[in-house]
């Protein structure tokens, strides 16, 4: 019981508030809430839309800098922990505090006092803290909705179909080399113990993209020994160097079921050498993922491909909501998936 208190009460209560999704949930939603409550006042459309684009300068000013505030707070509790209710109370009183500052600094323009002629100070400071305690509740509740743990059922019942698939294939070629080639046998058997060690830790966390490539060319070495000549890997990894691979922020096992994806619906169906393709680049706060494989729609299921990439597009919406992406394509032979998500070094 005690264990459980001090994980709550260093749990991150305060929204990511540097995330787009947020951003737009809050400054949508406030702007809402102003037209709404405008237009009850029965003014009529016109008056209506007047006053709300003279209020929205207001509101947005106000709420933007608390998200720019309550995202910095945030960064410095990932490193400094805080009870649940300071950060609550933080949640409020950040917008409190920001819209006095800026109903002070605005008070003394006459276009702020024309338009805002009645304004009360403290009713507004305490509807901003309300309406910030408000927020963080809501957040809060949807996180716990939305919990990663969801994401983590859905992939771990994916896996399970995966895993036996996969594991008797390997274990039946590492047999068909321990009389010819032993040496061969025992790498094999150490990469697979790896990526089992791996398939088998939170997939919550983050990894680097040194680590995850490390794991993936494992998993490649592990399917050479069964697919042959017929699986070739090209990595182009572009404007990345040793020390950026080290400390580039991947989620953990986001790489290796692309990487399985494409062979057993590209490379596996194959007669002759069928390539596969990873490109990864870096560019500014963002990552880009490629992976293209042969396609042969004769070959494939109806739904082969879609399976493994709900699944990671799931992950991907848990993780970073509407900051990432993930993209299909297909020519008449070959399958593309493009990953997008920021960099959270």
């Amino acid at each position: 019981m005690k264990i459980k208190k001090e994980e709550q009460a260093t749990e991150l209560l305060i929204p990511d508030c540097c995330n787009l999704g947020i951003l737009v949930r809050v400054l949508v939603s406030a702007n809402l809430l102003v037209f709404v409550v405008l237009l009850a006042r029965g003014q009529g459309w016109a008056q209506s839309f007047q006053e709300f684009v003279e209020t929205s300068m207001l509101v947005e000013s106000i709420c933007l800098l608390s998200l720019l505030f309550l995202c910095g707070f945030r960064r410095v509790l990932e490193r400094e922990p805080a009870s649940a209710w300071m950060q609550r109370i933080v949640c409020g009183t950040v917008p409190a505090l920001v819209c006095y500052v800026v109903i002070f600094i605005l008070g003394d323009l006459e276009w702020f006092a024309y338009s805002f002629p009645n304004l009360d100070m403290l009713l507004s400071v305490m509807f901003c803290f309300l309406i910030g305690l408000g927020y963080q509740h809501y957040f809060e509740l949807r996180t716990k909705a939305f919990s990663p743990a969801l994401g983590e059922a859905r992939l771990q019942a994916l896996q399970a179909r995966i895993r036996p698939h996969f594991l008797f294939n390997s274990l039946n070629a590492v047999l068909s080399l321990i009389r010819t080639e032993p040496r061969r046998a025992e790498t094999a058997l150490e990469d697979l113990a790896d990526l089992f060690r791996a398939l088998l830790r939170d997939t919550r966390n983050m990894s680097t993209l040194a680590d995850e490539i490390t794991l993936c060319q494992q998993y490649l070495a592990i399917e050479k020994i069964r697919l042959g000549e017929r699986l070739q890997v090209d990595w182009q990894l572009q404007d990345l160097q040793q020390d950026a691979l080290g400390t580039t922020k991947i989620p953990a096992l986001l790489l290796q079921p692309l990487l399985e994806n494409a062979i057993h619906y590209g490379v596996e169906p194959a007669k002759q050498m069928s390539p596969v393709s990873i490109s990864i680049q870096k560019s500014l706060d963002k990552i880009e993922v490629k992976v293209i494989n042969n396609y042969d729609p004769h070959a494939l299921p109806s739904k082969g491909n879609h399976m493994a990439l709900d699944n990671i597009r799931q992950r991907l919406k848990l993780l970073y909501d509407i900051e990432a992406q993930l993209q299909t394509s297909q020519t008449e032979d070959q399958f593309v998936v493009q990953l997008i998500f920021p960099d959270k070094t």
